[in-house]
């Protein structure tokens, strides 16, 4: 009797061992050989599963990306505006193992990404849907008058996005300096100033509409949406 084999299975085997080669020995080292020999299968399986090694790697990110999507749907129900943007930005950071790993995943592919092609095209598309929930949340606070700023609230998501990528890298290369107790408390000083003065002021700009509803409701990621993790909003 044939063998049964779960093609879905034996494809994300060969993901999750592209992974591991990658946060073990870099993107560099993550050949087809080295893939297979992880996975424990031959070659030939990777050739049958995948058109080339550039499509494991693509297919490594966008599976970690699919995981954190799933993260956060959880993460953020029930959540708004302000309240909400602080845990999305919390949980990009790598405040743990698991999203150290994802961190330095991603990291591990900025410069093969900038070489161009898919990897890059993908990364771009994936971290603008990033910033189009943050760009959002901050839409929902502002409304909802719990964050005041008089800067546009587009230079506020793009801030905020780049201080998530550096304290992430900070964190991946100086780990004895930059624990997660400093990330934390640079990113919760950072989304503090944006809150409103305790008389309950707001000043909303002019130019900080969002393109999308302002009514501030809950904003997640929509099933199987894949949000860019740190190193994702390049």
């Amino acid at each position: 009797m044939p063998k049964i084999v779960n093609h879905q299975e034996r494809r994300q085997e060969v993901v999750d061992a592209a992974r591991r080669v990658i946060l073990r020995e870099g993107i560099d080292a993550a050949t087809t050989r080295a893939i297979a020999k992880e996975a424990g299968y031959s070659n030939g399986v990777l050739t049958h599963y995948f058109a080339d090694k550039d499509d494991i790697l693509l297919s490594a990110l966008r599976s970690s990306h699919r995981r954190i999507a799933h993260r956060l749907k959880d993460k953020l129900a029930g959540r708004t505006g302000l309240s909400a943007l602080r845990e999305l930005l919390a949980d990009n950071l790598p405040l743990d193992d698991e999203r150290a790993g994802e961190s330095a995943l991603e990291v591990g592919f900025w410069g093969r990404s900038l070489a161009g092609g898919t990897l890059l095209d993908v990364q771009r598309e994936e971290a603008a849907e990033l910033r189009y929930i943050v760009r959002t949340l901050l839409d929902a606070a502002a409304q909802a008058g719990e964050i005041s700023t008089g800067e546009s609230l587009d230079d506020v998501a793009e801030r905020l996005l780049a201080l998530v990528d550096g304290l992430s890298l900070h964190r991946l290369l100086y780990p004895g300096r930059v624990s997660p107790e400093v990330l934390r408390r640079l990113m919760t000083a950072e989304l503090d100033r944006l809150a409103v003065p305790a008389d309950g002021a707001s000043t909303i700009p002019a130019d900080g509409a969002s393109a999308t509803s302002a009514g501030g409701g809950t904003v997640t990621p929509a099933d199987g949406a894949s949000v860019a993790p740190a190193g994702g909003t390049a």
